[in-house]
């Protein structure tokens, strides 16, 4: 067994209608005004003005930045941390799915200690506690209002940096499914699978431990049995619940085991053809399944058993079952067959190549992976 650490530093609410409970949470936090960041889609709702008037009832004032965009960027960034510190705002509520958290995190960093986030790329390299940070996500993939992650585009290079630190972990997170229901089938597939890679990587990372693994095993079970009912329909709230905590048990899992190839080798696909992150995981998953079959230790079965409709006796199963699976359940949610028809181009391999090897998600693969094995992979994926 690997020597593990881990701690659970969170203040988390699960619960229909619980995003009534920001303005208590505000108040246990200590915030006098709110920055509400989020994006474009969540604003034409009504959700982002939902916080600011519940807010505003207890007597906490708010602006609001929602110009997040998928992949969000640099500059996004860097928009963001000036209009706070204009604001006057003395805490942060990310309301949305991974770009809106992500740059929320970023905020809070910048926003603290300065300069651009591409100073703080990489691991620890932030130097303390970021602005006081509540988590709200609206879908259910990312698991970001649980992770020590931060990924944010930086076009100079078209490359998707990562700012790794267990301080950019929200204080508190409300999760309430009600803010699911009303998600795209595009969305709620793409998400959905986001969570379900978060899991399975992690599961079989090299960084793996048994409290890693129970996060794992809980969230694969939970996704497995409900991602295509929610994908079906939004609607189905137990479902959306189920897909929501979930992702969030998915999200504690890889922030202390890591991830693996499949992430290491989308950040390239979105950063240079800005196709959605989700799609980009579905996409590489079978694939990279397929090549990991080697140094399977008997965790394919369970994944296996957590995802299929109907679950396979050990002696019924070969691995070559859970990459049928994976190919079966893309098919279902309506995702691309390969990058090919997502809008990759081959002429970027080489490049895309380069950048997924730089990742730290490469080295707790459970199979070894050299860029010659990145670049097979992404022509067997095309």
């Amino acid at each position: 067994m690997n020597e593990f650490t881990f701690s659970v530093p969170q203040n988390i609410i699960v619960g229909r209608g619980s995003l009534a409970k920001l303005p208590e949470v505000a108040e246990k936090s200590g915030g006098k005004k709110a920055f509400i960041i989020s994006g474009p889609h969540l604003n034409k709702m009504g959700i982002v003005q939902s916080c600011v008037d519940a807010l505003k009832a207890k007597g906490i004032e708010s602006s609001v930045f929602t110009e997040t965009e998928g992949n969000p960027s640099v500059e996004t960034v860097d928009k963001a941390s000036a209009a706070y510190k204009e604001s006057g705002a003395d805490f942060i509520v990310a309301l949305g799915g991974g770009s809106p958290m992500d740059v929320a995190k970023a905020v809070g960093v910048v926003a603290r200690y300065g300069g651009s986030i591409t100073e703080y790329e990489g691991a620890d390299k932030v130097p303390g506690d970021i602005i006081p940070l509540i988590a709200v996500p609206t879908t259910a993939g990312t698991g970001s209002e649980v992770t020590a992650f931060s990924v944010i585009t930086d076009h100079s290079r078209n490359y998707k940096l990562t700012v790794f630190s267990y301080k950019l972990i929200p204080s508190y997170a409300i999760l309430d499914a009600e803010l699911l229901t009303t998600a795209p089938a595009s969305v709620a597939a793409a998400c959905g699978i986001d969570a379900m890679v978060h899991a399975l990587e992690a599961y079989i990372s090299t960084a793996a431990s048994p409290f890693s693994d129970a996060m794992a095993e809980k969230a694969l079970e939970l996704i497995g049995a409900n991602i295509r009912c929610y994908a079906a329909n939004r609607g189905d709230i137990e479902a959306a619940e189920n897909m929501l905590v979930g992702s969030l048990f998915a999200g504690i899992a890889f922030s202390w085991a890591r991830l693996g190839d499949v992430h290491a080798m989308s950040h390239p696909v979105s950063a240079y053809f800005n196709v959605p992150h989700g799609v980009a995981n579905a996409i590489l998953l079978p694939t990279i399944v397929e090549y990991n079959m080697l140094a399977d230790k008997g965790k394919y079965l369970n994944i296996y058993n957590y995802i299929a409709e109907l679950p396979a006796a050990p002696e019924e199963f070969t691995a070559d079952m859970l990459v049928d699976e994976l190919l079966n359940l893309n098919e279902a949610l309506g995702i691309p067959a390969g990058l090919e028809e997502a809008g990759v181009t081959k002429d970027k391999f080489d490049a895309m190549a380069d950048d997924a090897m730089k990742s730290g998600n490469i080295a707790v693969n459970p199979r070894s992976t050299t860029k010659k094995d990145v670049l097979a992979l992404y022509e067997k994926a095309f």
